[in-house]
């Protein structure tokens, strides 16, 4: 996971997946934050590796591709996912599937903006158009992946980075799975502005449609 101060959350965050996964899990926080996140996410025996904060994907592409481990889970520090679904996640890559892929919005998101959860059904509604084929939530940040599509694949967004982890596999022909999950409210303040990011995303999700249909 990609940190950027979330001490508010990310012990709860950290706690909730040593108990699900009794403790085996190697956790990886890449942390640009100015307050307690590092000291307490090293206090629960995560990996932080400090970097200055250059934005979601640049976190988050570093997260996902320091752990040498075959099952690669991403997820966000601010208590909106449910890790007790974890266990899900990994037997749909035991079975077979590439990504696994957790849906917010199939149980409606609730707890969700408003305006933020409007956004990512035109989100999810742009890429399936580009796509050919349907996605429904493209954005999330909960996801399993074999640890050979995170490192086949060359990431090249930073905010749309979210999108982009979904998109290229989708389009590259491994299987995917989106799964629905409960999403919960947040802990802590949003650190992304919805118009600024919500742009950002969409022109992230038409970039990477149009490049992997030309590729």
């Amino acid at each position: 996971m990609g940190t950027y101060n979330e001490a508010e959350a990310i012990g709860t965050v950290l706690s909730d997946i040593e108990e699900v996964t009794d403790g085996k899990a190697e956790v990886v926080c890449v942390d640009g934050s100015s307050d307690r996140t590092p000291e307490i996410a090293r206090e629960h025996g995560a990996r932080v590796i400090e970097q200055e904060p250059q934005g979601y994907g640049v976190a988050v592409k570093a997260a996902v591709l320091a752990p040498d481990r075959p099952i690669v889970v991403t997820t966000d520090c601010d208590d909106t996912y449910p890790m007790e679904q974890l266990p899900e996640f990994l037997a749909f890559i035991n079975e077979g599937y590439d990504v696994v892929s957790g849906d917010r919005l199939y149980h409606g998101a609730d707890a969700m903006p408003a305006f933020n959860r409007l956004g990512n059904h035109l989100f999810a509604a742009t890429a399936s158009v580009l796509m050919g084929t349907r996605v429904h939530d493209t954005t999330t940040g909960m996801r399993a992946y074999r640890r050979e599509v995170v490192e086949e694949i060359e990431w090249t967004e930073n905010t749309g980075l979210s999108a982009e982890l979904l998109i290229r596999p989708k389009m590259r022909g491994y299987e995917i799975r989106e799964h629905p999950i409960e999403y919960r409210e947040r802990a802590g303040q949003s650190k992304l502005d919805p118009i600024e990011g919500g742009l950002a995303i969409g022109k992230s999700i038409v970039t990477v449609c149009l490049e992997e249909q030309l590729r």
